[in-house]
């Protein structure tokens, strides 16, 4: 009888950003070309990718459960893999806002915020591809720190953002509630990257 090839933990968690970066670069895409008519099929895509992230995950832990021997700690894998689910999460759940808040257009500086998004995920995708060669990687830690680094923008755009939001003459108080919720939901995405990156940081120094 054949054997199972041995289960590829890096290659699992690789996916996984590269599933991240796909939802946030198809959130960019609704949120730059916002339209009402096209966000219930463009959020099911979205929807799609965080369900079967969901499976990867549940893939992963019961790999981890029978694995004799893993590439790293058990816990390390854990940790890491669901610090990218809350990516995926936090972007998907961005979607869900959207529809129930009733949205019907963006408002100035969404643009922006997407923009920091992306980059963040982008470094944490690089990142997690560095990682299974991180004694050798020269740009690993150069791309962690370029998610802290938009993370900290990302501080900066969302109190700059919510000043903007309250201090408005004749907004309908209904679109306040409604953006601080959208605002803070574009804030959980960048801390959930700059979680991911601070995970992979304690991990690369755990394992030198």
């Amino acid at each position: 009888m054949a054997r199972k090839q041995k289960f590829d933990f890096f290659g699992a968690m690789e996916h996984l950003a590269d599933d991240a970066l796909k939802s946030s670069n198809l959130l960019n895409e609704i949120i730059k070309d916002f339209d009402t008519d096209k966000l219930s099929e463009q959020s099911k895509i979205i929807n799609k990718i965080e369900t079967d992230g969901d499976d990867d995950v549940k893939e992963i832990m019961h790999e981890l459960y029978i694995a004799f021997i893993t590439p790293i700690d058990r816990e390390d894998i854990v940790q890491l893999v669901d610090k990218l689910d809350n990516i995926i999460d936090g972007i998907n759940g961005l979607t869900y806002e959207f529809h129930y808040l009733d949205l019907k257009e963006m408002r100035p500086g969404t643009d922006e915020f997407m923009d920091l998004i992306v980059e963040a995920v982008e470094a944490v995708q690089y990142s997690v591809r560095e990682f299974s060669h991180f004694k050798n990687s020269k740009s690993l830690a150069k791309n962690v720190d370029q998610a802290n680094h938009i993370e900290s923008l990302g501080d900066n755009l969302y109190t700059e953002q919510l000043s903007i939001l309250f201090r408005e003459k004749d907004i309908d108080p209904i679109d306040v509630i409604r953006w601080q919720k959208v605002y803070g939901g574009f804030e959980r995405v960048l801390d959930a990257c700059e979680d991911c990156a601070d995970v992979i940081t304690g991990l690369v120094i755990k394992n030198s």
